[in-house]
């Protein structure tokens, strides 16, 4: 597997694999038609949007993309990012490809120069964060209004 920055062509294959883990992951933790209006909002179109402004990566086996991850400047901060659309095909799970989005991400210009960053954690997503070391925002273990928990990781600069 190698991993590589998005490119446009990329938008369809990145839609259907989020669309996939909202469908048959997260649809475990959340009301099904709650995730099937996110299913529809995170079309082509959004992911094309959201790597307009964020630095986005895809992973990839062969010709199949398994994986996808991007990172932003949080709220136009220098020394605070954000962590964002973190996808691993629903049949990768649990073979290192979320792993190697972090670490991705983690290399980043945009997160070497943050004091902070943070990541809204779906349900689902919780455990695998602390694993990669990030905490729970200001230690509280909350439900926002979109439904993530808010978690965070410092860095020494």
């Amino acid at each position: 597997m190698h991993t590589r920055r998005f490119e446009d062509r990329d938008a369809e294959k990145i839609a259907a694999l989020i669309g996939r883990n909202f469908l048959e992951v997260n649809s475990r933790d959340y009301p099904l038609e709650e995730m099937r209006t996110l299913a529809e909002t995170y079309n082509a179109d959004k992911v094309r949007s959201i790597a307009s402004y964020a630095h986005t990566y895809v992973v990839c086996e062969g010709g199949t993309v398994v994986g996808t991850g991007s990172i932003s400047s949080f709220w136009g901060s220098t020394t605070e990012s954000i962590l964002l659309t973190v996808f691993v095909l629903p049949e990768y799970h649990g073979k290192g490809v979320g792993r190697q989005i972090i670490e991705t991400l983690e290399a980043d210009e945009l997160f070497l120069r943050a004091r902070r960053v943070e990541i809204p954690a779906s349900i689902t997503a919780c455990r695998f964060y602390e694993k990669m070391g990030y905490g729970y925002k200001d230690g509280v273990r909350q439900l926002d209004e979109e439904g993530h928990y808010r978690m965070e990781k410092f860095r020494q600069i």
